[in-house]
């Protein structure tokens, strides 16, 4: 069983399409990139993985589990880190993920603080953190319980050197024990560190699917480029 199945998903605001039927498989033990311009839609297709937003049409499924047809039954499949994380700041770190796991059903606090290197900072107050703090929070509260798919936006921005190199390793361990981590980025240079596979999206649409290893010496960002400029001029 795949991990993540997007079908025939369409999602627009309005006159905007934001995602324009994506036909996309994801299977265990992957790590993903999805990169793609600014207004790409990467946000917006990964809104409709964690069931924030539903489809106009199609189906996302998320181990075999309709996203949206039996929403509860598929967050439990699914971790994820948005774009602008929430925290609540009168909580110290320790209460935040304590709290997340009561909701969640369980997961090992200790264990999610020590995967982002938060334990020194534990009992402190969240409104006391920087952002990259607040950040690793909330990817520690994503890896509680140990989702199948982990869903990331932008996630590692902001983290100094030696937090990303931390965070990137014990990713790494997640896919090896057979989870799925999507990172969904504009920054290719990440991309290219951490990920077998790639899938860019460009005004809504898949316009490239290439697993890192068969990318050659040119590399993601000459691969990146080219499929934008093709865009551009078949939209012109």
């Amino acid at each position: 069983m795949s991990a993540v199945e997007f079908v025939g998903v369409r999602r627009t605001f309005g006159r905007v399409v934001a995602v324009d039927r994506v036909d996309l498989t994801l299977e265990r033990g992957s790590f993903v990139g999805l990169i793609g311009h600014n207004g790409a839609g990467k946000s917006t297709l990964m809104k409709t993985l964690i069931g924030t937003l539903a489809p106009s049409e199609g189906q996302v499924r998320v181990c075999g589990v309709d996203v949206h047809a039996a929403p509860r039954e598929a967050r439990m499949h699914v971790g994820a880190v948005p774009e602008e994380p929430a925290v609540y700041d009168y909580l110290t770190a320790r209460e935040f993920l304590t709290f997340v796991a009561g909701v969640r059903g369980g997961g090992d606090v200790e264990e999610a603080l020590e995967f982002t290197g938060l334990g020194e900072d534990a009992d402190r107050l969240l409104r006391e953190y920087s952002q990259g703090m607040r950040r690793k929070t909330a990817l520690a509260a994503a890896v509680l319980g140990k989702p199948d798919v982990l869903v990331l936006d932008e996630s590692l921005n902001g983290l100094d050197p030696p937090s990303a190199a931390r965070v990137k390793s014990r990713l790494r361990g997640l896919v090896d024990q057979g989870h799925t981590v999507i990172l969904s980025t504009h920054v290719v240079d990440t991309v290219q560190a951490v990920a077998d596979r790639v899938v860019m999206l460009a005004h809504g649409r898949v316009v490239a699917d290439e697993q890192m290893s068969e990318l050659g010496d040119a590399g993601l960002e000459a691969l990146f480029l080219e499929r934008l400029k093709q865009t551009r001029d078949e939209r012109a």
